[in-house]
């Protein structure tokens, strides 16, 4: 670890922390939405747009504590870069189910509950990473893992992909749940670019 002689802002770790127990809030929103009817969908959707307002919230706190302090734990361009996509992880799951509510979807493909398992795993890693920020320590099995759930998403959309083209769906149909499944799909990309930006920051650090 670099020996610094100056003292460092610590809220940055909490805010990280408060920020990606948010996504794990979100994630098991999106474990609602698979077993939820139209109804149910509907409010599950005005919780998961709450989540997503309280991540912008958080987000906007982090950038307002950069952008007021002279010290940082880390170099500023990283903590920027966290806080991005940590903020574009709830972004993408609010959209994703508010497409579904907005296409009026009947029945998820076969396929999508294993995307939102992966996400939800992928939340719970980040969440317990969150904090090992402080010592940097316990990181490495997070940012491989995380980057296997990814490689794991990818083969799950390439296989939903081929379900939705495969003459079962009308046109229209595929088009809207591709949307969902693309949307999905960009999460778990969000969730590697965070465990890239982290293992970025342990390097640094080291």
């Amino acid at each position: 670890m670099r020996f610094r002689l100056t003292p460092r802002e610590t809220s940055f770790y909490d805010m990280f922390a408060a920020s990606a127990d948010n996504i794990v809030t979100g994630s098991k929103l999106l474990m609602e939405l698979l077993g939820a009817d139209s109804a149910a969908r509907a409010e599950i959707s005005e919780r998961m747009r709450a989540a997503e307002h309280a991540g912008d919230d958080a987000t906007h706190a982090i950038f307002h504590q950069l952008n007021s302090s002279f010290i940082t734990p880390f170099d500023r361009e990283d903590i920027y870069s966290l806080a991005s996509s940590l903020d574009d992880i709830m972004d993408f799951m609010e959209e994703a189910v508010d497409l579904v509510v907005l296409y009026q979807v009947e029945e998820l493909p076969k396929g999508v509950e294993q995307q939102i398992e992966v996400l939800a795993r992928a939340a719970e890693l980040t969440a317990e990473a969150m904090p090992n920020l402080r010592t940097m320590t316990n990181l490495t099995e997070y940012w491989i893992e995380v980057n296997r759930l990814e490689n794991q998403a990818d083969q799950i959309h390439r296989k939903l992909l081929a379900h939705l083209f495969n003459g079962k769906y009308d046109a229209i149909e595929v088009l809207k749940l591709k949307q969902i499944v693309d949307v999905l799909e960009e999460a778990a990309d969000a969730f590697e670019h965070v465990a890239n930006t982290v293992e970025t920051i342990a390097v640094k650090e080291s």
